[in-house]
């Protein structure tokens, strides 16, 4: 394979960060809750990431109704002060979303994202308006009547500079079993992960959502046993934290060979819980929202246990008691990200 050395050298300089205007290329009803817009335009060809895109968030400059996207009034370098400054009736909304995929080469590439979308159920969005909370966000709101040709604005990494540029939390480094918790704000996430994971992996998958044909678009290795959960009218996460609590044996001593798995981590006793986390959640092997030291950590081995949490923080923060404070699992081993919090924009 040849080097670019001209290209790698004006990657290397270039700022991280790419600020775009993004015009809607295709959009497709996937579930009931969900619809796939396809983004794409100028300075697409630089768009990344450059491997798999796993959980890369992206953030979207929503315009506001009967307004135009405001990006061509930004750069790229000092973009947040200057859309702060513009006037609050044209700026629009700012939204974090994960991206499904990226996607095509050259002047084709495209960014996929899946929104959630409120309907009868009270469906939200990732990054909007929570899931039930009856009211649809500007993001939610954009989306369900998006049409080829619409804009929105993109604030995202640049191809290769995607360190600089942060947003990508899955880092199970060697870990052969897998912990993987989502509702269906995190469910883009989880089904662009699934698509990059080796065969071998071994674990459990805990999914939630509104509607059962919501979670298709996940596939996951053979070794890990998929739970998916339509919650129905029950209390958010409650299915959740149940599911979870009988895979990690927490409940009893032993179990069949057709029950789930207990992922090495039955008997390993209670483990320290430092102070209580903040309401917005965000926990990884390098960062704790709640200001608690992290420590470097070697990286995980093949032996080693990696848990994934994403969705409303309210059961992220449910899911961290149980596995970190009830099933042990060491604090470098887990990464818990409070997508929303009910109620509040995220």
């Amino acid at each position: 394979m040849t080097t670019d050395t001209t290209t790698t050298s004006s990657t290397a300089t270039a700022d991280p960060v790419l600020l775009l205007t993004a015009v809607v290329r295709d959009v497709q009803r996937l579930s009931p809750s969900f619809v796939r817009i396809r983004l794409g335009g100028d300075g697409f060809e630089h768009l990344g990431p450059e491997g798999p895109t796993l959980d890369q968030r992206v953030k979207l400059l929503v315009p506001s109704p009967g307004r135009s996207c405001v990006t061509a009034h930004l750069d790229a370098r000092g973009w947040y002060a200057a859309w702060l400054a513009l006037p609050e009736a044209d700026r629009g909304v700012l939204r974090t979303y994960t991206a499904r995929a990226v996607v095509g080469e050259g002047a084709e590439r495209q960014l996929v994202v899946d929104f959630v979308l409120h309907g009868s159920a009270g469906h939200g969005g990732s990054g909007d308006v929570g899931p039930g909370d009856g009211g649809v966000g500007p993001a939610g709101a954009w989306a369900a009547a998006a049409a080829v040709g619409d804009e929105i604005g993109l604030i995202a990494p640049r191809r290769g500079c995607e360190d600089g540029f942060g947003g990508i939390e899955f880092r199970p480094g060697s870990a052969s079993r897998l912990v993987l918790v989502a509702d269906e704000t995190a469910l883009p996430a989880l089904a662009s992960i699934a698509e990059a994971l080796p065969p071998h992996v071994e674990g459990v998958a805990v999914v939630e959502v509104p509607d059962a044909l919501d979670a298709a678009d996940v596939c996951l290795p053979a070794g890990i046993e998929v739970h998916r959960i339509v919650r129905g009218g029950r209390p958010r996460g409650e299915q959740t934290l149940e599911r979870l609590r009988a895979c990690l044996r927490l409940d009893s001593e032993g179990r069949t060979a057709a029950e789930p798995p207990s992922l090495g981590l039955a008997g390993a006793g209670a483990g320290a819980l430092p102070g209580e986390l903040d309401e917005h959640v965000w926990e990884t092997p390098v960062h704790s929202s709640s200001g608690e030291e992290v420590a470097a950590a070697a990286p995980l081995g093949s032996d080693d246990t990696y848990a994934w949490v994403a969705g409303d923080s309210d059961t992220v923060k449910a899911c961290r008691r149980l596995l970190v404070g009830e099933a042990g699992l060491p604090r470098p081993q887990v990464a818990f990200m409070g997508y929303w919090k009910h109620g509040r924009p995220s």
